[in-house]
């Protein structure tokens, strides 16, 4: 049982983390090891159906594990997509939320697009996946990326959500992100509650950053980010939904998977919020 963080729904291993290793090997070592849900990604479909497994045996083996899905990831592009690919990546979201729908998860997520373009083309696109998450009944986090050319602040996320208006789309922090945009917690104590669908933590190297890779993460407290104070702010503005570690990094999946799981929640439970 965790003994802290009150109001969150509880933490969530992300299944880059141990991308290395196989889903049902995810699945069954998150719960063993504790973790009270995972976060899943398009990839860990597209990996089974190139064995042979179809989408419903991958969504089967998910209930199976009595896992909850804290979050489920759609193909990024989209944002500035145009012709058959868009309407190929709209499909391909459209799919992502009824896999969510279908495993009780009522959160999915983007990293926002990686290259320039029109921020008036981004906010339409916005509109429009909003309004597929709608019919499924979830809501879409959108995650800004440090280390992309023009979404690459929390401001610049924000802003673009603020114009596109729509109830389904809110903002996803990443503390990793957060902190090689140059960010800092305090910067999270301005914004409404509200905005904040989904929170995704790891923690970033003191030295030896390369730009453009992502990664490079460790576990909570190896690095240099403030999580004790990420996570204890973001409890104090009553955000109520899971945290997930995301933290993807070659020299972790070179080691036991079960180690890095119980490594990451041990040093995750020490610094948040006391119950």
């Amino acid at each position: 049982m965790r003994e802290a963080n009150v109001n969150s729904k509880g933490l969530a291993l992300h299944t880059w983390t141990l991308d290395t290793t196989p889903l049902a090997e995810v699945l069954r070592v998150a719960r063993h090891i504790g973790w009270d849900a995972v976060e899943l990604r398009r990839i860990d479909f597209a990996r089974a159906a190139s064995k042979g497994q179809p989408t419903a045996e991958v969504l089967a083996l998910v209930r199976k594990s009595h896992l909850a899905v804290a979050c489920l990831g759609v193909e990024l592009g989209w944002m500035y997509a145009e012709g058959a690919e868009r309407q190929r990546l709209l499909r391909a979201f459209d799919e992502s939320c009824r896999w969510a729908a279908d495993l009780d998860c009522a959160t999915v997520m983007s990293p926002v697009d990686r290259g320039h373009g029109d921020p008036g083309h981004a906010v339409a696109s916005l509109r429009e996946v909003g309004d597929i998450a709608a019919r499924h009944g979830v809501r879409l986090a959108l995650e800004f990326n440090s280390q992309a050319e023009q979404f690459n602040t929390l401001n610049r996320v924000r802003e673009v959500l603020a114009r596109a208006g729509h109830t389904h789309c809110g903002l996803l922090v990443d503390s990793y992100h957060l902190q090689r945009s140059g960010g800092h917690p305090r910067a999270l104590q301005d914004i409404a509650s509200e905005e904040i669908v989904y929170v995704q933590y790891s923690d970033v190297p003191a030295q030896g950053l390369t730009p453009g890779l992502i990664t490079d993460r460790l576990p909570p407290g190896k690095g240099i980010v403030p999580l004790a104070e990420f996570f204890q702010t973001l409890e104090d503005k009553g955000y109520h939904d899971y945290f997930s570690y995301e933290a993807p990094n070659p020299a972790s999946w070179e080691r036991d998977p079960e180690e890095v799981a119980r490594e990451a929640l041990l040093l995750t439970r020490k610094l948040l919020p006391a119950a």
